[in-house]
């Protein structure tokens, strides 16, 4: 009897201090979890980074990624002045600081928890010492896949890819309406002046050549596609215009540009000026591929061309 009592009390004891252990153990398991949902591992172009896992006080120096952060719910602490010249983020950059590349004492100030910026920037070693820092190539993502991967260094990967699905719905139903307004086969060519520079842009640089070409799936030249697609852009001279003019022009306008040449006798013997199907466009606003300009430019660019047809 005394032993079947000795038995029961050891097993007793035996489940209490194993009920103990599991106790401690999700304890632990717990802290590690809220510990480990504090960060998350990022997986960037120079190697896994630590990052916050909800970033509240982003920095984006590299400003074609501003709409992006913008757009996914987050409002930058910090922008450069190509990002405060957008006119398509209306008054949603009002309080966020003027910054640019060289801005230490003030990005310090402000404490971001994280920093965006291209690979390209002298001073990533610098930005590394106040925040973590993603650097992304521009060149290596299409403007879609931009969205995204600014989605997953936000942690916000499913809010962007359902941006992009919606994207790709809308932009087929509006490129099939505009090719019935203006014909299958009809042409576009974006151009743009920058000082004495004139530039003839492809199909993923920005002024609206990605809802043009990709999106609304319309032909540009034979010789824009042949020469402007692979390198993005081709610099040209006046005297050339007609070489690389498509049905309908869209040309750039803006602070900086120099738009003297449109009274010459060239452009004017251009048929898409002839026909007045030339739209001019705000050159800052369309700088941009994120999802605000890239729904501004859709709604204008579809605008404009069934007018001009």
């Amino acid at each position: 009897m005394k032993k079947s009592f000795l038995f029961v009390l050891i097993l007793l004891l035996g489940l209490l201090a194993a009920c103990g252990n599991g106790s401690k153990e999700e304890a632990n398991t717990g802290e590690k979890k809220d510990s480990e949902a504090e960060t998350r591992i990022y997986e960037s172009e120079e190697g896994d980074i630590k990052l916050p896992a909800n970033p509240e006080k982003v920095a984006v120096v590299g400003s074609s990624y501003t709409g992006n952060v913008l757009s996914l719910g987050i409002t930058p602490i910090a922008v450069d002045s190509w990002a405060k010249g957008n006119k398509f983020f209306e008054d949603k950059l009002d309080n966020a600081e003027l910054i640019s590349e060289d801005s230490f004492e003030k990005l310090l100030e402000l404490e971001p928890d994280l920093i965006i910026t291209f690979s390209t920037d002298k001073n990533l070693d610098k930005y590394k010492e106040i925040a973590p820092t993603v650097a992304l190539t521009y060149e290596n993502y299409d403007y879609l896949e931009q969205h995204i991967e600014i989605g997953k260094i936000l942690g916000k990967e499913k809010e962007a890819q359902e941006w992009v699905d919606e994207w790709k719905k809308k932009t087929e139903a509006e490129g099939q309406k505009v090719k019935d307004a203006i014909g299958e086969d009809a042409t576009i060519m974006v151009f743009e002046t920058f000082g004495k520079d004139m530039y003839v842009y492809g199909d993923n640089w920005g002024r609206g050549t990605e809802v043009i070409y990709q999106a609304l799936g319309l032909k540009a030249p034979k010789s824009v596609e042949d020469e402007a697609f692979g390198p993005g852009y081709l610099a040209i001279s006046s005297e050339v215009i007609p070489k690389y003019a498509g049905d309908y022009i869209f040309l750039g306008d803006g602070e900086g540009a120099d738009n003297s040449f449109t009274e010459t006798d060239v452009w004017k013997g251009i048929p898409a000026v002839q026909n007045d199907r030339v739209i001019e466009f705000d050159s800052a606003s369309f700088y941009f591929n994120d999802p605000i300009s890239l729904e501004k430019e859709l709604e204008f660019i579809v605008d404009e061309l069934i007018k001009a047809k």
